[in-house]
């Protein structure tokens, strides 16, 4: 074990029956294609509220959310000027990109001049008050479609926003665009059958990330401050990876999904924020990280947890075992470690037990299920998206519903030894997928291997718990990102240890596309 000691302290679609589309959805992790949930009304989120006054960038588009939030609320730019910036931005790069498949631009431009006038009239505003969002096309956005990247909820309007969504435009933000993903947010990469092929603005060979990968896009380019996507095996958190962004999957139960499903969605399908800064995700955590008495899983429990007596111990994890780690991205791990000891944390490389049994109980969990829905998949999917699907299941072997079963027991099992582990080790630094941001097209020669990659990071989905996702350089023209662990319901202390990442490391994003 290496040390690093710290210097200080019903309806049937193509033929397909309703249930089995909301079955196949529920997998997913979708949020919200039924429509969504009004919400309670938000409180002021402090951090966005203590912004620094600076001088902002020429360009509007590349300042942080909290950063515009604090502007305008100071008549220094308006969220007209904001929003125009946006839209401008998008014009200029999407056409490449493809990250954006919808701008609601009449709407926005309205909202827009609506909260011009609440910050003439002296009216309370919220902490994100004007500023546009991004929201990924599997969570409702009311009166545009919930597509889930497929023809056949292309024209599926949600009558009502998701809950996440109405608790941010409570606090003044503007939803501006919806974002691609892939056929029901199952793949890797982002290709979607409606929509096509998102790229990455780093490289356009490379993978973009999946399934929130037109958020991870739209952020890392300048085209969105602050955007909502959710994560059933890493959505929220390979985007970032592959993008050089933040995002921040939070704890089964933390922010409130009222989205009914088959179980394997129930417990491991989360909705949560993605953004350029840690600060913006905290802004955003604090708005949406509260109870509804919508979600049966919603628990009320306070934002921030006591914080573990100093110094804060840290497992470092640059290389999980089962499978090779390319040094690159181990490099991005212990770099994330250092900056962690100088910032007083005591880090120690040591990897949480039972590992490979949380991978596999991940796999039964969610193969098997969708094992059962394959028929329905089938009807709904591009033969491409369904073919790696397929393949995926052929990997995962998870066909026996005896192993099914008995996942449970095992699931228990690992919950228990990682609970005992992190009372020790409250935090843990790893790798989101162990290699760069794969050559577009090689998920579907080698899904295995690419499922070998995520090994480690599908054992939050498993078991629940929170992690944010923070970048910590570029090596070889590619993003490094780190992602930081807790237990459950320790966003918080996450939050604060990525902030301490990214004082030390900086950030990556935005940058220009690289179209060559």
């Amino acid at each position: 074990m290496t040390t690093l000691e710290p210097e200080a302290e019903a309806q049937e679609i193509n033929g397909v029956s309703r249930r089995q589309v909301i079955h196949a959805l529920s997998l997913a992790g979708a949020a919200g294609l039924l429509a969504g949930c009004n919400g309670d009304a938000t409180t002021a989120a402090d951090s966005a509220a203590d912004v620094a006054a600076g001088p902002m960038p020429d360009d509007l588009w590349r300042a942080g959310a909290g950063e515009l939030a604090a502007a305008i609320r100071r008549g220094e730019v308006s969220s007209v000027e904001v929003v125009e910036s946006h839209l401008a931005r998008v014009e200029a790069v999407n056409g490449h990109l493809n990250a954006v498949v919808r701008v609601l631009a009449d709407e926005a431009r309205a909202a827009a001049q609506a909260a011009d006038e609440a910050v003439a009239a002296g009216a309370e505003l919220g902490p994100l008050h004007g500023v546009p969002i991004s929201v990924k096309d599997n969570i409702a956005v009311a009166g545009t479609p919930t597509t889930n990247g497929v023809p056949a909820f292309a024209e599926q309007n949600a009558e009502e926003d998701a809950l996440i969504v109405t608790r941010l435009k409570e606090a003044g933000a503007i939803v501006l665009t919806r974002t691609n993903l892939p056929d029901l947010g199952l793949r890797v990469h982002t290709d979607s059958y409606l929509y096509g092929v998102t790229r990455n603005p780093w490289a356009a060979d490379r993978n973009v990330g999946g399934s929130s990968g037109g958020e991870g896009s739209a952020l890392a380019s300048g085209m969105s401050c602050l955007g909502l996507g959710n994560d059933i095996g890493g959505s929220l958190r390979i985007p970032a990876q592959c993008n050089g962004i933040a995002s921040l999957k939070p704890t089964l139960g933390r922010i409130a999904s009222p989205v009914a499903g088959d179980l394997s969605g129930q417990l491991m399908a989360v909705d949560g924020p993605m953004a350029r800064r840690v600060s913006d995700l905290r802004t955003a955590y604090e708005l949406i990280g509260r109870y509804h008495k919508s979600d049966p899983w919603s628990v009320p429990v306070p934002l921030d947890l006591e914080r573990p007596a100093a110094p804060v111990k840290v497992a470092l994890v640059p290389e999980p075992s089962g499978g090779s780690t390319h040094p690159d991205v181990a490099a991005g791990v212990r770099a994330a470690g250092e900056a962690l000891a100088a910032a007083g944390y005591a880090v120690e490389e040591i990897e949480p037990p039972l590992a490979a049994e949380a991978r596999r109980a991940w796999e039964v969990f969610l193969g098997y299920e969708l094992h059962l829905a394959r028929q329905a998949l089938e009807e709904i999917m591009s033969p491409d998206a369904y073919d790696f699907l397929m393949r995926g299941l052929e990997v995962f072997d998870a066909e026996s519903p005896t192993e099914y079963v008995g996942m449970f027991a095992q699931r228990h099992r690992v919950a228990t030894a990682w609970q005992e582990f992190q009372e020790d080790y409250p935090i843990t630094l790893a790798p989101i997928m162990t290699q760069p941001p794969f050559v577009i097209g090689y998920d579907l020669q080698e899904p295995g291997d690419v499922l070998d990659q995520m090994r480690f990071e599908v054992a939050l989905n498993l078991l629940g718990l929170p992690a944010v996702c923070v970048p910590t350089g570029v090596a070889n023209g590619l993003p490094q990102v780190v992602e930081v662990i807790g237990g459950r319901y320790r966003e918080g202390l996450c939050l604060e240890a990525a902030q301490a990442i990214e004082d030390a490391l900086g950030i990556v994003t935005p940058i220009d596309p690289v179209v060559a």
